[in-house]
């Protein structure tokens, strides 16, 4: 799988969705109906209600929107990735990467509002990148904090990636207070309409704000959940190695680029802290930059030996956690 997908070819595509289906198969035998969460948005909870009445005769409808929404991030950020040339060539192991890590814990099966929130913060991520030589950076900053600010209204802890979208700007960009303050109506605009709809149908006084508040992050862990974790921290920390010795090799903007997957990767680790309610699907915000540092570690080790264990334990945890331990 490996030597498949560390080629630049354009059938991997085909391949990758058939390689996230045999993974995620389970989620088809077994489907489970997302639930409303305290910390969910009313974007996300109007999007459960419209999908109700299809959802109780065919459950399986959850499913095959989670799958898409994966598959369609897989391949969005593996493009995003090669045109950014953050590893040495063109190759789809990023998305298979996102597609197996995805698929390591149970919580991140399902239909959740952190899981759509993810093909957004991609979006997010590409913006920064290419921030540099934008022609409209302007248009670009707004946007990019428009969409934070969006993100708010589906998982409302996401708030925290505005750090992203404020650090990242002087990450991509000579400081320049204007843009700031671009960045910063983005994120408000979106609360600004919402305001204006609740004061106009006279509903300010009997909405709530999505419940959050700070506390340690806690969640059933059971021997192969963290059997897993332990395997993705090696897995990490090895792509990190060769990340780093790699770095000096890549031009500034690339070395700029992963500084703004490093930062994604911290932002990501705070938003379950930002949870009144225990729970483990939070965490998959940081799927997104820890495929990437994976797909280093599955492409540059000159043993082979060495991704090939790293990819096919993984796969051996899939199966047990999806046929096993469910």
């Amino acid at each position: 799988m490996i030597a498949t997908f560390k080629a630049n070819n354009p059938y991997n595509n085909f391949l990758l969705f058939v390689y996230g289906l045999v993974l995620k198969f389970a989620i088809f035998l077994h489907p489970e109906v997302p639930k409303a969460q305290v910390s969910a948005g009313v974007l996300y909870n109007y999007f459960l209600q419209l999908i109700r009445p299809a959802g109780a005769s065919s459950p399986i409808i959850y499913s095959i929107i989670g799958f898409v929404l994966l598959y369609i991030q897989a391949i969005s950020f593996n493009t995003v990735v090669n045109s950014q040339r953050m590893l040495q060539r063109p190759n789809y192991l990023v998305g298979m990467s996102y597609l197996l890590v995805t698929s390591l814990f149970a919580d991140w099966f399902c239909l959740s509002a952190p899981l759509i929130v993810n093909t957004f913060l991609i979006w997010v991520w590409s913006q920064l990148c290419f921030l540099h030589n934008h022609s409209s950076p302007k248009t670009a900053i707004f946007n990019i904090g428009l969409t934070i600010g969006v993100c708010t209204f589906f998982y409302y802890p996401s708030i925290l990636f505005a750090l992203l979208a404020l650090v990242g700007l002087a990450i991509a960009r000579p400081f320049k207070l204007p843009e700031w303050l671009m960045a910063l109506v983005g994120i408000g605009t979106p609360f600004y309409f919402f305001g204006a709809w609740l004061f106009l149908t006279d509903k300010w006084k009997t909405y709530r704000l999505p419940q959050t508040g700070l506390m340690l992050p806690t969640f059933y862990e059971s021997g192969w959940t963290l059997a897993a974790i332990i395997l993705l921290l090696i897995t990490g920390l090895i792509g990190i190695v060769f990340i780093q010795n790699n770095l000096r090799r890549q031009v500034v903007q690339t070395r700029k680029s992963w500084q703004l997957v490093y930062l994604y990767l911290i932002v990501a680790a705070g938003i379950p802290f930002l949870n009144i309610v225990p729970g483990f699907n939070y965490w998959i915000l940081t799927a997104v930059p820890l495929s990437l540092i994976m797909a280093a570690a599955f492409f540059y080790p000159e043993k082979k030996w060495v991704p090939l264990f790293l990819h096919w334990a993984m796969v051996a945890m899939v199966v047990v956690v999806s046929y096993f331990v469910r």
